[in-house]
């Protein structure tokens, strides 16, 4: 029986993607979307009942009671496979951050062709967190210190990762006592691997404190390394003009795309697009010059410090090489699908690697290093440019959106309180007023089994109409971003009364575009600051807040939300369970799933739960904050209590007499 293919509306939300897709099936073209129509996932894996960690096996649980050849029960065997996820998505983030740091140390030392501190006083605020010596000392002396430091954080053995101290008081005191601050990251990661060994670790409590602790060690370590040094290096994000989707690509221009993770490639690419001799080499070939546009999170990174625009999210990666007009594809470290060198042969574009951690077969490789990262650069470009002349029809969608991205909390701090009065009071001061029922960072990945985007945008529309303020990184954003959410009054007629009034106030979106998926720990130090500010409890866990990762698919993200939940949020995900286990079958399948939600819940006072359907997830959302406001004796949202000043106020009030004017703000005048 043929399966049932599902048309292009019904793959992706997104009408630039809808016509891509349309095109791939009429010249019959595999995508990720038609490849995850035409394989149903194994429903024993995708429910975590598989074991396949010796070879023993694999071994399938599929009835009551069963357990593997070794004896291992499904709720072992679900914390392992957890576990060892969790472990990987922290090792791939927190690898970016020791990369992040060697490129720093490398700078510092005046041995990274084309790269300079661009921002001084990041570098000052974040040794000085570490004690670091800073009077009489020039910024390549203080940056090899912090280098020093954080190269240090990788191979530590005692101890703890010394970002955790950036946490609030009680968070970090509430880890000492439950044993799970990580002692250095990659030591963490290793003894996941070892516990998960056959014959290790066999007790699903002690395999998912393990899990707390490795994931950590990416949330408030590498991670939040990698966003600090990437600050430094590259320049603290702060709002600016772009756009999103795949109309950004230019018919007359050697289009180069760039797509992973990490900023050193792209951050540089761009440097070299803008020389003199590369600009005349492209119009020497014909072109008017070099286009670039960024694909998931490096995307993000080029966006919110450079505004080049984004072609798109994860799913957009080979929907940008259909359109015939990308010269090459420039990629570093996941989240790149093997199936764009197949497809590529259809048309003309180069998929060209530039890591040492990863190789194609049948892509170029250009290994790229930032001892001499212009000059590789330059080398990138010129094969693209070459490639132009071989360039045949196009189709490039006429889709695209403005949006302002690169909210970092710096930036927020700023905006709130001008230079002087740098502050998260007038955030506090609505989120207890009820102006702002609460904070949801929406973020995550796209998953080709459900419609792309669909589920990031409808429920970042359904929170805004609550007056839930969101936040947003990666993949999710740019989702935000191709809808229109992220351009200053746009979407503001969608949005809750009491939000509006405070976006129209303070003059920012009612989704704020915070980075790529590593810059997760952004929100972590603003729910830090929030705490710090007063007003809304001791610990990140009293705060109106929620994250939502509705199409969820890598391992990273598992990390993102285990860190997430150890720091005291509820975080949903969408999608599917990998620890759901088959429901009538096997009668303890959902220990493990309820321990993540019960137990982390009791024991860090956030929980992580897995929900398909996005009405249910805003529903648990809008509940978590509102019993969060209530347990802080604020008072309960009243959607209608706020929201008659602002400019929309203003202009209601300008059409007035000045004496009815007078009487609306102030009162009937005393005799």
């Amino acid at each position: 029986m043929a399966k049932k293919m599902r048309a292009p509306a019904e793959r992706s939300a997104d009408p630039a993607a809808q016509q891509m897709l349309l095109y791939a099936d009429e010249r019959g073209i595999g995508t990720a979307f038609s490849r995850a129509d035409e394989m149903a996932p194994c429903p024993i894996g995708a429910d975590g009942m598989c074991c396949r960690l010796c070879g023993m096996g694999p071994c399938r649980l599929t009835k009551d009671g069963q357990t593997g050849v070794c004896g291992a029960t499904i709720d072992t065997i679900q914390a392992r496979n957890l576990l060892r996820s969790i472990a990987a998505g922290s090792a791939a983030h927190s690898d970016h951050g020791r990369d992040m740091a060697f490129t720093l140390k490398a700078v510092a030392n005046g041995e990274a062709e084309g790269y300079t501190i661009r921002d001084v006083a990041k570098l000052r605020t974040i040794a000085a967190h570490y004690d670091i010596p800073l009077d009489g000392r020039s910024p390549n002396e203080i940056a090899n210190d912090l280098a020093d430091l954080y190269i240090a954080q990788f191979g530590q053995q005692r101890g703890q990762v010394v970002p955790t101290r950036r946490a609030p008081e009680k968070r970090q005191r509430l880890w000492a006592d439950q044993g799970v601050i990580p002692r250095g990251i990659d030591r963490e990661v290793v003894e996941s691997l070892h516990r998960t060994h056959i014959g290790d670790d066999q007790d699903p409590a002690h395999i998912l404190h393990h899990a707390i602790r490795t994931a950590l060690a990416d949330g408030w370590g590498g991670s939040m390394i990698a966003t600090d040094v990437s600050d430094i290096l590259f320049g603290t994000p702060a709002p600016l003009l772009g756009q999103a989707n795949l109309g950004v690509l230019k018919a007359d221009m050697v289009n180069v795309v760039v797509h992973g993770h990490e900023p050193t490639l792209s951050d540089m690419i761009v440097t070299a697009s803008q020389a003199p001799d590369i600009i005349a080499y492209a119009r020497a070939a014909g072109a008017k010059g070099i286009n670039l546009a960024g694909i998931c999170c490096t995307a993000n990174e080029i966006l919110m410090r450079q505004g080049i625009p984004a072609a798109g999210n994860f799913l957009h990666q080979e929907l940008s090489i259909l359109t015939g007009a990308v010269e090459a594809m420039v990629v570093d470290v996941q989240c790149i699908m093997q199936a764009l060198v197949g497809l590529a042969r259809n048309f003309h574009t180069l998929v060209i690697t530039t890591s040492p951690k990863v190789k194609i077969k049948g892509a170029t490789h250009v290994a790229f290093d930032e001892h001499k990262a212009l000059t590789t650069a330059k080398e990138i470009l010129r094969r693209a440019i070459d490639n132009y002349q071989n360039r045949g029809d196009i189709h490039i969608p006429d889709v695209r959106e403005s949006l302002i991205p690169g909210f970092s909390h710096e930036y927020i701090n700023y905006m709130l309180g001008g230079s002087y009065r740098a502050s998260f009071r007038p955030l506090n001061d609505a989120i207890m007023s009820g102006r702002i029922r609460g904070v949801a960072a929406v973020v995550g990945c796209n998953n080709p089994r459900s419609q792309q985007d669909y589920l990031h945008t409808t429920v970042t529309r359904e929170l805004l109409k609550q007056d839930v303020l969101v936040v947003e990184t990666g993949c999710g954003a740019i989702a935000a971003a191709k809808l229109g959410l992220l351009l200053g009054e746009a979407g503001l007629d969608q949005v809750g009364p009491g939000l509006r009034e405070v976006c129209e106030t303070v003059g920012i979106p009612p989704v704020l575009h915070m980075g790529s998926c590593v810059d997760n720990t952004r929100i972590l130090t603003v729910l830090t600051q929030m705490v710090a500010e007063g007003g809304l409890g001791h610990d990140i866990d009293q705060i109106p807040a929620v994250g939502v990762a509705p199409e969820w698919m890598s391992e990273k993200a598992l990390a993102i939300g285990a860190y997430c939940v150890a720091s005291g949020a509820y975080v949903i995900f969408g999608g599917t369970s990998p620890v759901s286990g088959m429901p009538g079958k096997v009668t303890d399948s959902d220990l493990v799933a309820r321990y993540m939600s019960q137990e982390w819940e009791t024991l860090y006072g956030g929980k992580l739960e897995f929900v398909a359907d996005p009405a249910v997830m805003v529903e648990k959302a809008l509940a978590h904050i509102d019993r969060k406001r209530a347990d802080l004796g604020l008072p309960a949202y009243a959607p209608y209590r706020h929201g008659r000043s602002g400019d929309a106020r203003m202009q209601e009030l300008a059409g007035l007499p000045w004496e009815a004017q007078r009487e609306a703000l102030y009162g009937s005048p005393r005799l």
